[in-house]
């Protein structure tokens, strides 16, 4: 099943979980610098960029928009890092390729789910023989071998897809001894077949409060979207993956695109009231992308000073949200984690930077 993270958490929103947002002003953090004065940087540093097939023909993957994007991360956000998600063999190699051939850094992530396990382990399979070609082309890649098992997984939580999978846990029904388990169980699966096709650095997308045997990967990857008022707090947060002794890869963070986003984490998409039809974005709810670019900027710092090995904002552009500046109840992107905007209807649709694009750009490029 080819499915987006939009489509599953607007699953979750039809689940009954409500976010409250509590509109707060971002405090200003100085920028990460050594004692010598010396900018501190996150060595390998960029955004997570989806190749599904999207909610509709004309916002899925398409090849030439996919070319254009990576010149745009490459040249235009001074990335150096990019992680290609998704599912689909031949898009994931697509664009791990033309990412690669730019000089950016690759993290490979197949996110194929709602399908039987061995089709789950041979997709990865086959990603991972995409991501040892390139490894072996000279091309700077690492392989995680998927993303957060419990809800992509089928017979780990109970459900028939991840819509109703994401529903039993907000419900609690679940059992949490079989779901640790059996989490424990598939990801072993995966670490054995991705050792089996690729010979670079190996790690899995982790959800912040997953138990994951890391002795079985080069890396820990965790997805991260806590919020703290104070720098510290991130700190100690960090350590506890750095206790492993490897290199940690912050693989996704990210803010939607309003007053309070930050402090909603990961739930930032729930705003919007997906049970009207057309979905409506509440009048409380306050467009803000300056909140967006502070927050980015403030937890990259974080991350350089903890010396983080790698971090991916997510998400680069999300088509199926699209900005409408006229009609703010309609203005999707405002619940988006992007960090630019869609633009436009139709194949002619466009993406526009938004001022955490620019804030980025500025921070990483490296005449700064």
């Amino acid at each position: 099943m080819d499915i987006t993270r939009g489509q599953l958490l607007r699953g979750a929103a039809l689940a009954g979980l409500a976010v409250t947002s509590t509109p707060a002003v971002a405090q200003a953090w100085p920028g990460s610098a050594d004692a010598k004065g010396k900018r501190r940087d996150v060595p390998f540093r960029g955004v997570t960029y989806g190749v599904n097939s999207g909610e509709s023909p004309t916002t899925g993957w398409e090849a030439r928009r996919m070319r254009s994007d990576m010149k745009a991360i490459r040249e235009r956000l001074h990335a150096n890092t990019v992680a290609v998600m998704g599912d689909g063999v031949e898009r994931l190699s697509a664009t791990a390729t033309e990412a690669a051939e730019r000089g950016l850094t690759v993290f490979l992530q197949p996110r194929l789910g709602d399908v039987p396990e061995a089709e789950i382990l041979e997709h990865l399979a086959e990603s991972g023989r995409v991501a040892e070609q390139l490894r072996k082309d000279g091309a700077w890649v690492r392989l995680s071998v998927g993303c957060e098992f419990w809800l992509f997984v089928p017979g780990i939580v109970p459900g028939e897809n991840a819509l109703e999978r994401v529903q039993n846990l907000l419900k609690g029904n679940f059992d949490a001894v079989h779901m640790s388990r059996e989490l424990q169980r598939f990801i072993g699966l995966s670490a054995r077949t991705g050792r089996r096709v690729f010979k670079g650095r190996l790690t899995y997308g982790a959800a912040e409060d997953d138990e994951v045997d890391w002795k079985l990967f080069d890396l820990v990857s965790v997805n991260y979207y806590s919020h703290h008022r104070k720098r510290r707090d991130y700190l100690r947060d960090l350590r506890t993956y750095q206790a492993h002794g490897k290199p940690v890869i912050v693989q996704e963070f990210g803010s939607c695109t309003f007053v309070g986003a930050p402090e909603a984490g990961g739930m930032g998409w729930n705003v919007v009231d997906y049970e009207k039809d057309p979905a409506e974005v509440p009048a409380r709810i306050v467009r803000s992308e300056k909140v967006q670019a502070d927050h980015l900027v403030r937890l990259y710092d974080v991350f350089a000073e903890a010396g983080i090995h790698a971090a991916t904002v997510y998400d680069f552009v999300s088509p199926d949200s699209q900005h409408n500046p006229t009609e703010p109840r309609y203005d999707y992107d405002t619940a988006s984690y992007s960090i630019v905007k869609a633009v436009g209807q139709g194949k002619n649709w466009h993406w526009e930077p938004k001022l955490a694009f620019h804030a980025l750009s500025r921070r990483w490029c490296p005449q700064n």
